[in-house]
């Protein structure tokens, strides 16, 4: 039975995996030119190099090295990001705050923690170091590791490979506690199934107490000097103290400074800059690509025949499962395409990073760790089964065998497809594989506009219809009738062919809501309307 949220039996929740913790890791690759693609890196490589999920690596602490047991529930991360919370003030504050009385009491992090910093402005660091609050956070081991999206999008860095190796054969929970704004399936980590957002002040706390399932009213942080039990309210700062601070953390000279002038950052002055009124494409980048969707004809608006389903999904579909943002993993058809590149895997970068490139991101499509495709049941990851044939495929790899037979495609879900983040990319692959429609019991409001903005149709099933009720399994072929007459809010036809000769008619309607989406799926897209609006087509 499940136990305490965990879905394990309750017999494993004591039960523990030894690794031996190594070096803290940075994430992204080597810093060097020599790791870079290819014997002369072009300009667009070279100009991203540095552009890479927590880039400067830092002296592993005191712990590495150390002995170490999880268990279910344990943190291996804990980040403070870039995102909404680092914009306050007087939460960095109480963060900085209660690891100085933390460092003080003698509390350390656990070794299999994984921490940083990564502020929203380099304003955040000099009023951490200001009021001397950035020492004792580097105690605990919240270095400052960027000024970018870091942890929340998925450039969390890797996991120590004796960690990551335990986490996978205990097949345990681990946690990952931060405070961004994001914490979808596999997008902090693809390690890490638990993901919590916190407060600055309680990402460091969850990291001393190294587990999530703690009641830190109750149960202390730690054993701090002597031995003696620290808990949270002998470290949490009071609203006088964080008060007594503000005044340095809200000094408008310090913003003017650091945003009036950007002539000072050499990084950004030393980019090469060819110039000219269009842009050269390189087309030995693995960073930018001219995209396809401006030569492509628009398909006509004609009804649906014989389509294949590509992938049968359930409840809750995030862009994050459709079109991951974090690491690219080697065995994933991106990563094959960008090894095949010259790019060694420690300089796969990520997802988000590459997103420049449609040749990463269509084989990322539908390429999530965590997704799960209900023909291939009991499968976790981006497979499906191609039909005729029955064969086990990667998506990306079965949509380049339709292709092949000019075979349209459809995907089924449930209710709230598109969920989360409004991600074009999510989109984007979507309709480079060849997908016509997306069926699905109700859509997010964004990701169904995004859909249509790339032409692709999303179609709304009739209340309490799935494609659990109509007993789905993949191997059916598909009629989408009424698109001729294409109009907001079409009532349409789904015609439901079995393998048995069999066929049942589902009414549907085509969630194309105004005029001007009928007029963006006519011209195969908002990108090609508008550009034939700029040409005066």
């Amino acid at each position: 039975a499940d136990a305490t949220g965990y879905g394990k039996p309750a017999a494993e929740l004591e039960r523990r995996v030894r690794a031996r913790n190594g070096l803290a890791r940075p994430g992204g690759g080597l810093q060097d030119p020599a790791s870079l693609p290819g014997p002369r890196p072009s300009a667009s490589e070279r100009e991203m190099v540095d552009d890479r999920p927590t880039p400067t690596p830092h002296p592993a602490p005191p712990r590495a090295g150390a002995q170490v047991e999880l268990g279910h529930g344990d943190v291996v991360i804990a980040a403070i990001t870039s995102c909404t919370n680092t914009s306050n003030p007087g939460v960095m504050l109480a963060a900085g705050l209660l690891a100085r009385k933390a460092v003080e009491k003698g509390l350390s992090v656990p070794p299999h923690v994984k921490t940083s910093l990564a502020p929203g402005s380099r304003v955040v660091s000099r009023y951490l170091q200001e009021t001397g609050l950035q020492a004792s956070l580097d105690r605990l081991g919240f270095q400052v590791v960027g000024y970018g999206c870091t942890t929340c999008i998925g450039n969390s860095g890797p996991l120590d490979p004796a960690v990551e190796k335990a986490i996978a054969d205990g097949d345990l929970v681990a946690a990952a506690v931060l405070s961004g704004n994001r914490n979808f399936e596999a997008r902090i980590h693809q390690s890490v199934k638990a993901n919590f957002l916190t407060s600055p002040p309680l990402v460091v706390a969850f990291a001393l107490a190294g587990r999530v399932d703690v009641d830190l009213s109750r149960e202390p942080l730690g054993a701090g000097r002597g031995g003696q039990p620290v808990f949270l309210r002998d470290v949490w700062p009071s609203v006088e103290e964080v008060a007594g601070l503000l005044a340095t953390a809200t000094d408008p000279e310090a913003y003017r400074k650091n945003y009036a002038d950007f002539s000072h950052n050499a990084r950004w002055n030393e980019m090469p800059v060819k110039g000219g009124t269009l842009y050269q494409w390189d087309p030995r980048s693995t960073y930018i690509q001219e995209p396809p969707y401006f030569f492509r004809d628009a398909p006509p608006l004609l009804d649906v025949a014989g389509a294949r389903p590509l992938a049968i999904f359930g409840d809750s579909v995030t862009t994050d499962h459709i079109s991951p943002a974090g690491a690219i993993h080697p065995s994933s058809p991106a990563g094959q395409y960008l090894v095949s590149q010259g790019v060694s895997p420690g300089d796969f970068n990520s997802y988000g990073s590459r997103r420049g490139n449609d040749r990463v991101m269509v084989r990322g499509t539908f390429a999530n760790v965590r997704i799960r495709n209900l023909m291939v049941p009991g499968v976790e990851g981006g497979v499906t089964v191609h039909q005729p044939s029955g064969q086990r495929l990667s998506i990306y790899e079965a949509a380049l065998e339709y292709e092949k037979t000019a075979t349209p495609l459809l995907v089924f879900a449930g209710v709230e497809y598109g969920t989360g983040s409004s991600r074009d990319w999510a989109a984007k692959g979507t309709a480079l594989l060849g997908v016509r429609a997306v069926v699905a019991r109700s859509f997010e409001r964004i990701h169904r506009a995004n859909l249509v903005g790339m032409g692709v149709f999303p179609v709304q099933l009739p209340e309490g219809v799935s494609a659990q009720t109509l007993g789905l399994d993949g191997g059916e072929t598909f009629d989408l009738l009424g698109l001729a007459k294409l109009k907001p809010r079409l009532a349409a036809r789904l015609v439901v062919h079995r393998r048995d000769g069999r066929a049942e008619e589902v009414p549907v309607t085509v969630r194309v809501d105004t005029p001007v989406e009928v007029e963006h799926v006519r011209a195969g897209g908002i990108l090609p309307y508008v550009l034939r609006q700029i040409a005066g087509e």
